[in-house]
């Protein structure tokens, strides 16, 4: 099991307790305990999960918690905070903005405690005059509200692989084969439902099994197999896609591209079977059979060490690439004015160059890039004056403050660092969160056209939370001669390997390897860069 989905059942058994009103000292060591899994190198596992108890702030307690997700797929305890909690103050802590001190005091001495309730008592002023909840929380928590009801019972990619691959493994257990299908399949990049295909029985009880181990709901197609190749092409479409094809006749098929043949069209991959209104502004949808594999990748770009915010030093995370097989390594720490995430000085700066110089000079067959994720300044600018920017390989330019803009004002911001000669990367083109918060509103053809002009490439950010810029523009990129750079925007050493949900999208938009720069031998990446 995903040591995110381990975790985040420890983040909220955090604010459940901390909801109840139970002892703060326990609070804080199940969230430490949260914090302690999600930046684990190795997977947890049943084999292996009392090697835990070598780790400062894992004791037995926790141990035990870990062992009942894995073995059951919950805590027990979460399940009787969650059995005490009425289900609509549960979905409150989901807010983002509220956190559940607020959420109790909303409950406990206002009576609110449903999404409803707090939409009404927002849109009515009801809160005003009530201890921290200033005008601007109170405006940031309303949207955050109508963005959750949007979003809720929906998870990331890479979330829901992890949890299809528990599934798929229990079933095996249970000497029952499946396979992925539906969205999973299609690889979008946030998934309603989990759907299977098999052409064994699945029984009531280990149907029960497998939803327990799922937010989502989880859908098992039963088919025999004469069928079978019929019901996966049926399934795996998306409904507009499935319908913009000729009528198919169900019956006997060897395989899927057979149906292809039948229906006289060339086969379309599983990822790039959407509707072809899901592109925007292309007119003419090429679908390509042979996009960009993960093999694909011969270097990592945008990744954060211990100079800024990342948990591994640049030896570590250099080591860990090159273990891996990869030919270079883009460092990424944050820029000065990032002073939350640790953003560094020119004299960081300078540092970080002299160890990087050090460690190639010891690597001969392996190059660390200079690299900066520089942030984009209210005003358009880059962090850091010209002759600090000259001296890095490259730079990737993101906003990470001042996100409340009109899309005028952000799309402007962006073109005018763009514009900026030292930027060689666009980075997270909309500052989105998936399912957590929007990205500020941006006019994607205007930043698009902006990059080919000014020869700036934009970062499909793989990271699971971001995968942005969102798959459906990345045609009128390639259409526009705009290259791509799939970076994983890693903070951690195992963290590089989220390039494999970039590389997912990119395929769902057929994007070739040609078009993407983290396929370039170093030589050519730098002569590109340069």
């Amino acid at each position: 099991m995903n040591n995110l989905i381990i975790a985040e059942q420890f983040h909220q058994l955090a604010k459940l307790m901390e909801l109840h009103q139970e002892n703060p000292f326990k609070v804080k060591a199940i969230s430490n305990a949260a914090s302690i899994i999600e930046k684990l190198h190795q997977e947890i596992t049943l084999q292996n999960y009392n090697e835990l108890a070598s780790i400062k702030g894992i004791g037995k307690n926790i141990l035990e918690k870990v062992r009942e997700i894995l073995e059951y797929g919950k805590i027990k305890e979460l399940e009787h905070y969650e059995k005490i909690t009425p289900d609509s103050v549960l979905e409150l802590l989901n807010i983002k903005g509220l956190g559940a001190s607020r959420v109790y005091k909303l409950w406990k001495e206002y009576n609110i405690e449903n999404i409803e309730q707090l939409i009404s008592a927002l849109e009515n002023q009801q809160l005003e005059g009530i201890k921290g909840f200033t005008e601007k929380l109170q405006k940031n928590i309303l949207e955050n509200a109508y963005f959750y009801l949007e979003n809720k019972n929906k998870l990331q990619l890479g979330i829901a692989l992890s949890i299809a691959k528990t599934i798929t493994n229990i079933l095996k257990q249970h000497h029952i084969s499946a396979e992925i299908t539906g969205e999973l399949r299609r690889q979008c990049e946030v998934i309603t439902t989990i759907e299977l295909i098999t052409t064994h029985h699945i029984s009531k009880d280990v149907l029960s099994v497998i939803q327990n181990f799922s937010p989502i709901p989880v859908k098992a197609h039963q088919t025999d197999e004469k069928n079978y190749y019929y019901q996966l092409f049926k399934t795996t479409g998306s409904s507009a896609f499935l319908d913009e094809l000729p009528t198919l006749h169900k019956k006997n098929y060897s395989s899927e591209k057979d149906i292809f043949e039948e229906l006289n069209i060339p086969y379309i991959i599983p990822p790039q079977r959407e509707s072809k209104k899901e592109h925007h502004l292309v007119e003419e949808i090429k679908y390509s059979q042979k996009p960009i594999q993960f093999e694909d990748i011969k270097g990592i770009l945008h990744c954060h060490t211990t100079y800024s915010d990342g948990i591994h030093s640049l030896s570590e995370m250099a080591d860990y690439c090159r273990e891996h097989g990869f030919e270079y390594l883009g460092i990424c720490d944050h820029s000065q004015t990032a002073k939350y995430a640790g953003g560094l000085e020119p004299e960081r700066v300078l540092q970080q160059f002299e160890e990087i110089e050090k460690y190639n000079h010891q690597h001969s067959s392996f190059k660390i890039l200079k690299g900066i994720e520089s942030d984009i300044l209210k005003n358009g600018d880059l962090d850091y004056d010209n002759d600090v920017l000259s001296q890095f390989d490259f730079v990737v330019a993101s906003i990470h403050q001042h996100f409340e803009m009109t899309e005028t004002e952000a799309t402007k911001r962006i073109i005018k660092a763009i514009e900026n000669p030292y930027t060689s990367i666009l980075g997270h083109l909309t500052g989105r969160l998936l399912l957590i918060r929007k990205g500020y509103p941006v006019n994607h053809q205007k930043i698009i056209d902006a990059c080919a002009a000014n020869g700036v490439i934009i970062e499909l950010n793989a990271n699971t939370y971001r995968l942005d810029i969102d798959w459906r523009w990345l045609q009128y990129c390639i259409n526009k001669g705009v290259k791509i750079a799939i970076n994983p925007d890693a903070h951690s050493k195992t963290a590089i390997f989220d390039t494999k949900y970039g590389v997912m999208v990119a395929q769902k938009a057929g994007i070739p390897k040609e078009m993407v720069i983290n396929t370039y031998t170093i030589k050519d990446l730098i002569k590109l860069f340069k």
